[in-house]
């Protein structure tokens, strides 16, 4: 399969999820490509996390979302300790969304 071949196969998957936001999958394969980050902003009920959803699955990696709220942590980001008594009274570090593709 030619990278083209690849490129319009994942635009028509994604196009079967997101029926009518064709400039928003082009402009999320652009990024995708370019190796880049892209923040998606927008009033509610655009297709926006249906969108990332799409490209996780297929492109087969995994999702991981943040809401920026007012109140949100850095630890909400990074993650943080989690204090675990069950074994051996230890400290496990719970990854924050951060560490997702």
């Amino acid at each position: 399969m030619t990278p083209f071949e690849a490129i319009t196969q994942l635009k028509a998957q994604m196009s079967k999820s997101i029926i009518g936001q064709e400039k928003l999958i082009d402009r999320i394969i652009l990024v995708l490509l370019a190796d880049g980050n892209m923040l998606l902003e927008g009033l509610p009920g655009l297709a926006k996390t249906k969108a990332i959803k799409a490209l996780s699955k297929s492109v087969n990696c995994g999702l991981s979302r943040i809401q920026f709220t007012p109140d949100l942590l850095p630890s909400d980001i990074t993650g943080t300790e989690i204090y675990v008594p069950d074994e051996e009274e230890k400290f496990i570090f719970q990854k924050g969304p951060i560490f997702s593709n």
